[in-house]
């Protein structure tokens, strides 16, 4: 009798503490709840960061397109520069060359043609150049 109740006692302390560990472990859909849990956190950050590298990619593409315009705003008033020394040397060598009776009504003509045509590119760099300003 002893031996039969303490193989009964011990049978049913063997099946409550299974049980009890039954209990206490977390069942499938807990541990998924977690995992999902965790796996949108991680969703979130993985975008957070991605939408932060964006963004630092945009601002230096921006600061490139900055650096870019500047040098052409730059280049664009070198240009002018450049057109407008050419022309005024062309028309201080011209006012020479009358004074001293050197230029032939063709040679006129031919500088006033070139002065037009350094005019007219004049005209254009200097819109081109309130575009590129506008931009800024």
């Amino acid at each position: 009798m002893k031996i039969g109740f303490t193989c009964i006692l011990l049978v049913f302390t063997s099946l409550f503490s299974v049980y009890a560990q039954e209990a206490t472990m977390p069942t499938e859909s807990v541990l998924e709840r977690e995992r999902q849990k965790e796996l949108k956190e991680v969703k979130r950050k993985v975008d957070k960061r991605e939408k932060k590298e964006k963004k630092e990619a945009r601002l230096e593409k921006e600061a490139e397109e900055a650096e870019k315009l500047k040098k052409k705003i730059a280049s664009t008033e070198k240009g002018i520069s450049k057109m407008e020394k050419q022309l005024q040397s062309i028309q201080e060598k011209m006012e020479k060359d009358l004074q001293k009776g050197k230029l032939s009504p063709n040679d006129i003509e031919k500088l006033n043609k070139k002065i037009e045509k350094l005019n007219t590119k004049l005209l254009k760099e200097g819109k081109k150049l309130e575009k590129l300003e506008r931009k800024k």
